[in-house]
């Protein structure tokens, strides 16, 4: 039997990150994470863009998409923690995390700069993967983390987002396409 392209397991790996990161866009929409309050610029801290609901939201769809692949893999080929649920959970809700405080990170920079809501940037794409990556960092992720593993969850990453938020736009759920 042929083993399982490491890239097949690092797209498993970052599921909970992707979940947590589209997930506000169907959850979110209310009360501003920054409660409309401005930075020390006059800029919005974060935008509208960022509610609790989304926040909050992301997070639980996130930890609730690792109980599911520790359910569904162990004893697969797909099975990236040798059968531990605790693993997957665990890897999950500090990824998820990640990827939402990554995207608030990416919101706060593009306020800075003085780019407008709904306006396109590479922060977009690749803060929330930054961001779970970061804070799962400590767990000695050692295949994770190889240059050339990060280099292809950034590649994939970008398309996989560019994608999916052309199709949220085309169906109504988002009011830009990126």
């Amino acid at each position: 039997m042929l083993e399982m392209p490491i890239y097949a397991y690092l797209l498993v790996f970052i599921i909970p990150a992707y979940i947590a990161n589209s997930s506000p866009v169907i959850l979110g929409g209310v009360y501003p994470l920054d409660g409309g309050a401005m930075f020390s610029d006059k800029r919005r801290i974060f935008g509208d863009g960022k509610t609790w609901f989304g926040f909050f939201g992301g997070f639980f769809c996130g930890v609730l998409s690792s109980i599911v692949l520790a359910h569904i893999l162990p004893g697969t080929e797909l099975d990236i923690f040798a059968g531990k649920a605790e693993y997957y959970i665990l890897s999950g809700a500090l990824m998820s995390a990640g990827a939402l405080f990554g995207d608030l990170a990416g919101s706060f920079l593009k306020r800075r700069a003085g780019a407008r809501w709904g306006e396109s940037t590479f922060l977009d794409q690749l803060t929330f993967l930054i961001g779970a990556l970061a804070f799962c960092y400590f767990l000695n992720l050692t295949l994770v983390f190889r240059p050339e593993n990060i280099s292809f969850l950034v590649f994939v990453t970008y398309f996989i987002h560019r994608i999916a938020n052309s199709a949220a736009h085309y169906y109504g759920l988002k009011k830009v396409p990126w």
